[in-house]
This record gives C-alpha cells, structure tokens and sequence, in this order.
C-alpha cells in the first residue's frame, strides 16, 4: 500500500521589482538675451542719430561736428626743404693779387709802403632753401610729380685763405723801416686783407659759372630727396 506524502507546497517564483518611473525630460538650455550688447548698439545708433539732429538744430553757428578735409600731400615735401635751410651747392677757389700802396705826403723812399699780396680765397654759392613757402610747392592730382619754384642761387662772401695767402712784395720808406711813430703797421696789413676779400668777390661775381653750378646741383640733391618720399618725378623752376 502507498505512501501517501503530504502535498508539497507550491513554491511561487520572487515578485519582479516595480519598473522605475521614466526620466524626465531633458531641459531646453536657458538662453540669457544679451542686454548689455542692445544696449550699447541702442546708444551707439542714438548718438549718431542724435549728432544729425543737432546739426539741423543750429544751423547759425559754427558746427562743431563738421568735418573739413585738409591737404597735407605737400607737407612733407616742404619741410624736408625747409630742414637744409642754406644750401651752399657749389664752391670756387680763387686767386688775385693785390697791389696797395699807403700813400703819404712825404716822398715813398721815406715814408710810405706799398705791397704786392698774394690772396687765395674761396667762394660759395647756394640756394635759400629755408625761405620756401607753401606756395612754392605743387604736387599733382596722382601724386607722382613734384613741382617747386625755387629762389636764384646766390654767391656768399670770400673768405679768405690765410694758410695760402702770402706778401708777394713790399716796399717801405726809410721812416717805416726804422718802425715807431712813423708807421701803422697793424692798419695797412688789415687794410690789405678787405682789399683781397673784395678781390675775391668781384672775381666770383663777374662769373656765372658759379651760380648756374650751384642750382644744378640744388636740382639734383632735391631730385634724390623726391625720389626718398615717393615721388617718381620733380619739376623744379628757379625764379
């Protein structure tokens, strides 16, 4: 006969967890308007928009705001000349003698002196940069050229060459030679020196060479100054 064993208890499998509740959604990112930027674009406009107005406000006065436009394309060109002020272009060397006698009412062989000197001198010529003017510079609607009106070059005085210059010959009276009271040496020696200078001028005025040298070389300094300031051509004209 069978045993018969108690019901077994049903075992029933553990409960599943609740499902966990869906994420919420993701948060659109918070974008702050840019206040201060429309702000100083709002001021900015305002101003602009106000200075307009302003100008029809006042229309008797001075408007301040008003703009002018200056042409300083010459500006360069003049103070670069201005700068050399007195430009001695050419130089000559020159050599004349003098003949001067200190003449006195008592016969030569007793007093008087007469010297032959020799005075070697040089002699300059330049072109006044220093007193061009504004109107005296033109520069052209494309900018390439520059024209300027120049003063003639003029001859400056001899200085005379001591180290060079020398007593060819001198005459003296008995009395000068004794020296003393009788004579004035110092005198008739500067005397000789003013008479060489004015020499040595009147040999480099009668001579144009000197001058027609000197604006030559003026125009070809100022001819490489262009060029330096970006200037492709210069037409330059003395007066």
């Amino acid at each position: 006969m069978g045993v018969i064993s108690p019901e077994r208890e049903r075992t029933r499998p553990p409960a599943e967890p609740p499902a966990a509740p869906p994420p919420p959604p993701p948060e659109r990112p918070r974008r702050d308007v840019p206040w201060t930027a429309i702000t100083v674009v709002a001021l900015i406009l305002a101003i602009f928009v106000g200075v307009d107005r302003v100008r029809d406000w006042f229309p008797s006065f001075d408007n301040p705001f008003a703009s002018e436009t200056v042409d300083r394309t010459r500006t360069p060109v003049l103070k670069s000349i201005r700068d050399i002020g007195e430009y001695r272009a050419a130089s000559g060397t020159y050599e004349v003698i003098v003949d001067l006698e200190n003449d006195t009412k008592l016969p030569s062989r007793l007093l008087g002196e007469r010297t032959l000197f020799v005075a070697v001198g040089s002699v300059d010529a330049g072109v006044d940069l220093g007193s061009v003017d504004e109107s005296a510079v033109e520069i052209s609607a494309d900018g390439r050229t520059a024209t300027i009106v120049l003063p003639h070059a003029r001859v400056y005085d001899a200085e005379l060459d001591l180290g060079r210059s020398y007593v060819y010959e001198r005459d003296e009276g008995l009395l000068n030679r004794l020296g003393g009271a009788f004579s004035d040496d110092e005198g008739f020696e500067r005397e000789v020196y003013l008479a060489a200078e004015r020499r040595l001028d009147e040999a480099a005025g009668g001579n144009d060479e000197l001058a027609t040298r000197a604006e030559a070389n003026t125009r070809t300094m100022l001819a490489s100054l262009v060029r330096a300031l970006g200037y492709e051509r210069l037409d330059i004209r003395f007066e």
